[in-house]
């Protein structure tokens, strides 16, 4: 799976109609230029071009609007495929740009659950025009605790209510007309009592209080006082509104792995131009072993990150509410891939070093959000506690599940929008993850992975955790890490074996993997929690991946071949 090229690529495994789209989204950053995007990022300028661009391609109203409500037009429907594509385009260019339909994501879930069809028609009507939407979840002194709110609602005796409260850090305030809203009536107590609502931004009760953050996001505090709610702008109300706002999030977080692809895939491609040019010592930069080397396992990192989220596309799209096998991959790549993207920014800095500083710079314009995907729609924390959930059944309790397919085609991903409640992720069942490894074993770093994973399925009996442990969140995080390698390696081998990955590239992987599983098992050891039991398991699993010389030569020759393949347009 090579890297994104925009001046290569076709978006071949999709329908005319989203080819046009999407070749449309490149079209414009390309027409923008590099200077203009740079230049733009810096003065923190809102980006009336690309909500220009968003107006006259309609390309959310394709890619966002549910068969159900998408009228007559056959070419519209929610399609998580699609979207995936749409973010890493967005990410390679610029997340700022991402960050718009990011939040409307959030929003336009919590319309699409409700069975508000007047709702449903204004947001459709939004998403035609060009619009983006709001999600008037956290607040300034309570985040995204929804018990806590203090956005009060009260009945006014004719089936509505006024509506007063602050809400903080709400991403696209400025300009959504559609903002559901989540407030707290104050005329009941408990889980009854949360209510989920549309407010209109362009409402006179409806204050725009500040932007609270510096750059071309427009992510908004403000105030809603004495606001009327009719019955009609009612979306969600009780122990349902909770459920809605964690479905919202399971569609939103999808997106944010994606964004990290792209922005680490552009850094690449700028990261190597230099490298190739650079002379030092009489020598290209590319020529010394440390660069070689930080290049080559980026890329390595980079085609794993793309070929977990490419099969996690197909669980998500494959998703029904008994089959929610998604919401453990849909985390992971939250957490994980996000994660990698971080350590390959950092990793390709030494690399292109001052440059990347630089105001023309795409790596200058990253530095300034990577820091921010793994930190959006729950933390990497978050997301790791909930992956924990899955383990028991996903390590112990197989069961025989029909393949999962490939998913490209431009159908209506419309059950995200029947997730049952949150109760019960402990009894989602999963296939042998096993089998994934099967047409692998000749290679091996994948061979010595599979003998540590069958190891770590034994951790729990031969050093179990003490009871302190079980209610310690960072030692299970620390196991979360150990644990995480194994779905991460299941969904990467699975699109290898789609894809015809080379084995050079997925041997190199595990390469990779296996150091990886040494060092978290080192990270367990050093807990000040870990018994002695445990200690004796962290030490007994640490391996030196197995190297090979002409693997890595062939490997670092693909690598010193992306040199200059992709430059922005000026």
């Amino acid at each position: 799976m090579p890297l994104f090229n925009p001046r290569t690529e076709t978006f071949a495994e999709f329908d005319p109609k989203t080819r046009e789209l999407l070749t449309a989204v490149v079209g414009f950053f390309e027409d923008k230029g590099k200077v203009a995007l740079t230049e733009d990022a810096h003065r923190a300028e809102w980006y009336d071009d690309w909500m220009a661009f968003l107006a006259e391609s309609r390309v959310l109203a394709y890619m966002a609007t549910p068969k159900a409500h998408a009228g007559a037009d056959p070419d519209k429907r929610w399609d998580t495929a699609f979207i995936s594509r749409f973010n890493e385009i967005t990410g390679f260019y610029g997340s700022q740009y991402w960050y718009a339909w990011g939040v409307s994501t959030l929003g336009l879930a919590t319309i699409w659950q409700s069975r508000n069809g007047k709702a449903h028609a204004r947001a459709a009507e939004e998403l035609d025009r060009g619009g983006i939407i709001g999600f008037g979840l956290s607040e300034k002194d309570h985040g995204a605790d929804i018990y806590a709110t203090d956005m009060l609602l009260t009945p006014d005796g004719v089936g509505g209510f006024t509506a007063t409260g602050s809400k903080y850090y709400i991403g696209n305030g400025n300009v959504a007309r559609l903002v559901p809203t989540i407030g707290r009536r104050t005329d009941l107590e408990g889980p009854d009592a949360y209510v989920w609502f549309l407010a209109d931004s362009a409402h006179p009760d409806y204050v725009l209080v500040k932007n609270v953050v510096h750059g071309q996001n427009y992510v908004s505090a403000y105030d809603l006082v004495n606001y009327p709610v009719s019955a009609e702008d009612v979306l969600h109300t009780g122990r349902r509104a909770f459920d809605v706002a964690l479905a919202a999030v399971n569609c939103g977080k999808f997106n944010i792995g994606m964004v990290t692809l792209g922005i680490v895939q552009h850094c690449f491609h700028e990261t190597i131009n230099q490298a190739s040019t650079k002379i030092l010592f009489g020598h290209p930069v590319t020529e010394f072993g440390q660069v070689r080397r930080i290049l080559s396992e980026s890329y390595i990192r980079i085609n794993a990150m793309k070929l977990y989220h490419e099969r996690a596309i197909d669980y998500m799209r494959s998703s029904t509410p008994e089959d929610r096998r998604f919401v453990m991959f849909n985390s992971i790549g939250k957490m994980k891939v996000t994660r990698e993207g971080e350590r390959v920014f950092r990793e390709l800095s030494d690399v292109i070093s001052a440059r990347g500083f630089e105001k023309d710079s795409y790596f200058a314009v990253a530095r300034a959000t990577i820091d921010s995907m793994a930190r959006l729609e729950g933390t990497a924390h978050v997301n790791m506690a909930l992956t924990l959930k899955f383990m028991p059944g996903f390590l112990y309790n197989a069961a025989e599940l029909p393949p999962v397919p490939v998913r490209r085609d431009p159908g209506d991903d419309e059950a995200l929008f029947r997730q049952p409640g949150a109760a019960g992720l402990g009894k989602v069942r999963f296939a042998d993850w096993r089998t994934a490894f099967v047409g692998f074993r000749h290679l091996p770093n994948v061979a010595l992975f599979l003998e540590l994973a069958e190891s770590f399925t034994q951790f729990p009996v031969q050093a179990p955790p003490t009871e302190e442990q079980i209610g310690d969140l960072d030692y299970q995080l620390a196991v979360g890490e150990l644990f995480t390698l194994l779905p991460y390696g299941q969904l990467i081998l699975e699109q290898a074996a789609i894809t015809g990955t080379s084995d050079d590239i997925v041997d190199s992987i595990f390469e990779i993997f296996v150091r990886d599983f040494s060092q978290y098992a080192i990270g367990v050891f050093g807990k000040s929690s870990s018994t002695v039991a445990q200690q004796d398991w962290a030490t007994s699993v640490l391996r030196k991946p197995i190297i090979d010389a002409d693997r890595s030569r062939r490997v670092d020759e693909e690598v010193a071949g992306y040199a200059g393949t992709y430059e922005m347009n000026p």
